[in-house]
């Protein structure tokens, strides 16, 4: 029990920590930044940080040559998933392409049932509906947006490499730090999103212009970089793939109160309606299964009192 509820407890903070994402990326835009800009140094300044708290804490930097092909694969796919979502943007509304983003749980079940036998439950299937639902009563739009073919392509893309991403974690079953799990998969990200600078002018890396820049920069690499990644591997080795995945549902809530409280934006019976559903949806998942089991051995129970 004392692991699940570490687990859950990651899951928790990951998803909040990774729902703290618009509010540097889009302060970054503001200041001319491009999505190569921001994700390259998003996830430089985290290696520079990992690095140094892996030197303090005097965590050995040695890895086998199996686990230096899991990390790379790691920061690769990252990497790949960051790049197809900021480049939907380009094709269609961003609130849009976040909502179908969240397609990753789903394909997370799919895949695990698939390819690792792992049976979903219908409280896994009502918790994937009811935050689904949630996201989606959570996405303000005018009306106007339309969807753009290349844009739905790039997001599901985007869904099913971080749906990837987190599976293979889960399978790869490597008994290190996760600090230092996270610091080599940044590290290898870092060199990926560096590479893919050059495939294009308007991919290249600009100089900060300001010093906000670079507190947004550092902002990026601390809350929705180190903190997200480092608990959400943790979320995953004690809970699984399914259950981490849904808890990302708390992303959006996370967005939707950064903008109502820092954006003034406006707080409507939608979000809160959303925001129920969300937390719903997270409850099922942390308590719905301990219920149902105390719930069937009072039955059980009762039965034999009879």
């Amino acid at each position: 029990m004392n692991n699940k509820v570490k687990g859950y407890t990651a899951g928790i903070v990951a998803a909040i920590a990774y729902g703290t994402n618009p509010l540097g990326a889009l302060s970054l835009y503001n200041e001319g930044f491009n999505p190569s800009s921001v994700i390259f140094y998003r996830f430089l300044f985290a290696v520079i940080i990992m690095f140094a708290i892996l030197k303090w804490k005097k965590v050995p930097l040695k890895v086998t040559s199996y686990e230096l092909k899991i990390l790379a694969s790691l920061g690769v796919i990252f990497v790949a998933s960051s790049i197809t979502l900021y480049t939907s943007f380009n094709y269609m509304d961003s609130g849009i392409a976040s909502t179908i983003l969240f397609a990753y749980p789903i394909m997370v079940a799919i895949i695990m049932s698939v390819f690792f036998k792992e049976k979903t439950s219908w409280l896994t299937i009502l918790s994937i509906v009811l935050s689904i639902s949630g996201i989606c009563l959570l996405y303000k739009g005018d009306g106007t947006a339309t969807l753009s073919l290349v844009g739905v392509m790039l997001v599901l893309l985007s869904s099913l490499t971080y749906a990837v991403y987190i599976v293979i974690v889960n399978r790869a079953k490597m008994v290190m730090s996760p600090f230092k799990t996270t610091f080599y998969i940044m590290a290898f990200a870092t060199i990926a999103v560096f590479l893919y600078s050059f495939t294009s002018p308007s991919n290249h890396i600009i100089m900060f212009p300001s010093w906000s820049s670079f507190g947004w920069s550092v902002m990026l690499a601390c809350f929705p970089t180190i903190i997200a990644m480092t608990f959400l591997n943790i979320g995953i080795f004690y809970i699984g793939s399914t259950p981490t995945a849904i808890m990302g549902a708390l992303e959006p809530v996370t967005a939707v109160i950064i903008s109502v409280t820092i954006f003034n934006g406006v707080f409507t019976l939608r979000f809160a309606i959303g925001i129920v559903l969300i937390l719903i949806a997270v409850l099922i998942i942390v308590a719905g299964k301990s219920l149902l089991d105390t719930l069937k051995q009072k039955r059980v129970a009762n039965k034999k009192l009879n």
